[in-house]
C-alpha cells in the first residue's frame, strides 16, 4: 500500500480523528486509525469502540492498483509526524513489510509499528432507520442550547448524553443533569408534509416504543459524542443527514466525512412535565446586564457551592453572593417586575451558563414561587427553555 498527499490536504482530518481516540486504550487497536486506499481515495478511520469517525480524501493512485490495500497507523503519533513537517510539504505512506509503515516528506523517514487491518472494528449496520436532515448551523445551535446541561459521569447512566425526541415533524432535544434542564426544538421538514404544526411541548409526553421509519423515536446520544458532532459543525447552511436506528445514529455531513455513535440505552426522564407551567411571577431583564450582575456576586460567592440569593421587589432585583469568610457582594438591577417580593437562591454557575446561550438580549423569568424552579426563556422566542432548580442557601 502506498500514497502521497499533501500536509494541508491531510493534517485536518488527522486532527478530528485524535478526538475520537482516547490516550489510554485498554484495546491497543483502538490507539490506531485505519488507513485505506482505494482507486482515487483516501479512506481514514477512527473507533473507540462507542464513536467512529470516517473521513475520505480524493488522491493520485494512477493506475497501479498495488498501491491499493489497507493498514492501521497509530493515530497519535502519525498525526504528530505530519504535524512537524513543513506547510508545503508532501507526505508519503507506505507499507513496507507486515505490521511496518515507513512515512517520508523531504528527508525526514519515521518508520512505525503497525496493527492488522482485520483487528480494526467494523463499521456498524443501521436497522430499522429513521432519516431526517437539519442545516449544520441548527443543529450546532441546538447542541449548544442543551449539551452543557448533560450529566457527566453520573450512576443514572440515561442523563449522560442529550435525547434526541421527534415528534409530530418536530425534533425536541432535550439535556438533564437533575438540577437543571435544557430544552429546545426545530421544525423538520418533511417533503410529504411540509406545513405540519411543531407540537406543544407542555403536553405530557410517553417515551416511544415503535421501531416504523418516520415515527415517533426517542434516542439518547452519549455526551462524547455530542462534543466531537459539536466540533465537527460549522455555520453554514449546508445540511447533515442524521439515520438512527435503537442502537446507533449516524451524522452524514457529505460524501467525505461521517460519525456513527453507540446509544444509551436507557428510558430519558419525562422531561414535560418539569418545564413550569402557568407561572405566575414573571421578571423581564436584559441579559446581558443579568449577566454582568450575576458574575459580579459571584466573585464572594461559596467557591465550593456558588450560591447566589436573589431578592425581587417591584421593578428591582438584588442579587447577593456571601462567602465563609463572612466577605458580602450586593448587586441591584432595574428589571420590569410586578408581583409580590420573594427571595430565592441559586448556584449562580447555572444560571451563568444558560445565558450564555440565550440567543436574544431581553430574557424572562418564570417562577411559581420561593420553593420551585426557576424557567428561562427568550422574550421574543419560544423555541428554547431551560430550568434550573433552586437551592437553599
Amino acid at each position: 500500500m502506498y500514497f502521497e498527499i499533501s500536509k494541508k490536504e491531510l493534517l485536518n482530518p488527522l486532527k478530528m480523528l485524535i478526538g475520537i481516540v482516547e490516550q489510554r486504550q485498554t484495546l491497543p487497536i483502538l490507539s490506531m486509525a485505519l488507513v485505506k486506499v482505494t482507486a482515487g481515495k483516501l479512506d481514514l478511520t477512527a473507533n473507540d469502540s462507542e464513536i467512529e469517525l470516517a473521513c475520505s480524501l480524493p488522491i493520485d493512485t494512477g493506475l497501479d492498483s498495488s498501491q491499493e490495500g489497507e493498514i492501521t497507523l497509530p493515530a497519535r503519533k502519525f498525526y504528530d509526524i505530519c504535524r512537524s513537517f513543513s506547510d508545503n510539504a508532501t507526505i508519503q505512506v507506505q507499507s513496507t513489510e507486515p505490521n511496518k509503515a515507513l512515512v517520508k516528506s523531504g528527508k525526514s523517514r519515521f518508520s512505525l509499528a503497525c496493527l492488522p487491518a482485520e483487528d480494526f472494528p467494523n463499521s456498524p449496520d443501521l436497522e430499522s432507520v429513521r432519516v431526517f436532515k437539519l442545516p449544520q448551523r441548527t443543529l450546532k445551535r441546538m447542541l449548544k442550547q442543551t449539551s452543557f446541561s448533560a450529566a457527566t459521569a453520573d450512576v443514572r447512566y440515561y442523563l449522560n448524553g442529550v435525547c434526541f425526541h421527534s415528534e409530530n415533524s418536530t425534533l425536541n432535544m432535550v439535556a438533564t443533569d437533575g438540577h437543571r434542564l435544557a430544552f429546545t426544538k426545530e421544525l423538520l421538514i418533511n417533503e410529504s408534509d411540509s406545513t405540519e404544526d411543531a407540537v406543544d411541548e407542555n403536553e405530557a409526553i410517553e417515551s416511544p416504543t415503535t421501531n416504523e421509519i418516520g415515527d415517533t423515536f426517542q434516542v439518547i446520544v452519549p455526551r462524547k459524542a455530542v462534543s466531537e458532532l459539536a466540533s465537527l459543525l460549522n455555520d453554514s447552511e449546508e445540511e447533515v443527514e442524521i439515520s438512527t436506528d435503537d442502537r446507533h445514529i449516524k451524522f452524514i455531513f457529505s460524501d467525505h466525512l461521517t460519525l456513527i455513535s453507540k446509544l444509551i440505552d436507557g428510558r430519558f426522564p419525562d422531561y414535560a412535565v418539569v418545564i413550569p407551567v402557568n407561572a405566575e411571577k414573571l421578571a423581564v431583564t436584559k441579559g446581558t446586564q443579568l449577566k454582568q450582575a450575576l458574575t459580579q456576586a459571584a466573585i464572594l460567592s461559596n467557591e465550593k457551592f456558588k450560591g447566589v440569593r436573589l431578592a425581587f421587589s417591584e421593578n428591582l432585583l438584588t442579587i447577593s453572593g456571601r462567602n465563609p469568610e463572612q466577605e458580602e457582594s450586593v448587586i441591584e438591577c432595574e428589571i420590569e417586575y410586578n408581583n409580590e417580593s420573594f427571595e430565592i437562591g441559586f448556584n449562580v454557575q447555572y444560571l451563568l451558563d444558560v445565558l450564555s446561550v440565550i440567543s436574544t438580549d431581553e430574557v424572562e423569568l418564570h417562577f411559581t414561587d420561593a420553593n420551585s424552579s426557576v424557567l428561562i426563556t427568550n422574550r421574543h422566542q419560544d423555541d428554547a427553555k431551560f430550568v434550573v432548580m433552586p437551592m437553599r442557601l
